[in-house]
């Protein structure tokens, strides 16, 4: 069984960046995809971003697009996500999680996923 772990959260000023990441114990297979997911205070868990692990294609959600970017180290198991221009409605739990769904599409989806990491803390503030 794979256990992820995310580090990399904290407080921010609006506008600033941080780098957030997702390391995982075990193997990650070549049909699997990592996705980073958020809530924030009152809120659902949503969707944020998702990275296959062979193919290295992306998803993101719009609310994100072109602010964030996910990568990853194969080398390290390790997935990132790079956070820039943070806004104050970022402020969240981000949370990183393994699927073995193919089927990018379904990565929005938080039933995709099996695997959940602890998440890790991220406020900014204005």
């Amino acid at each position: 069984q794979v256990q992820l772990v995310e580090l990399g959260g904290g407080l921010v000023q609006a506008g600033g960046s941080l780098r957030l990441s997702c390391t995982a114990s075990g193997r990650i297979f070549s049909s699997n995809a990592i996705g980073w997911f958020r809530q924030g205070p009152g809120n659902e868990r949503e969707f944020v971003a998702a990275v296959g692990w062979s193919a290295g294609n992306t998803l993101y959600a719009d609310s994100v697009k072109g602010r964030f970017t996910i990568s990853k180290d194969n080398a390290k198991n390790t997935v990132y996500l790079q956070m820039n221009n943070l806004k104050v409605e970022d402020t969240a739990v981000y949370y990183c999680a393994l699927t073995a769904v193919l089927v990018s599409t379904y990565w929005r989806r938080e039933s995709s996923y099996n695997q959940w990491g602890q998440g890790t803390q991220v406020t900014v503030s204005s």
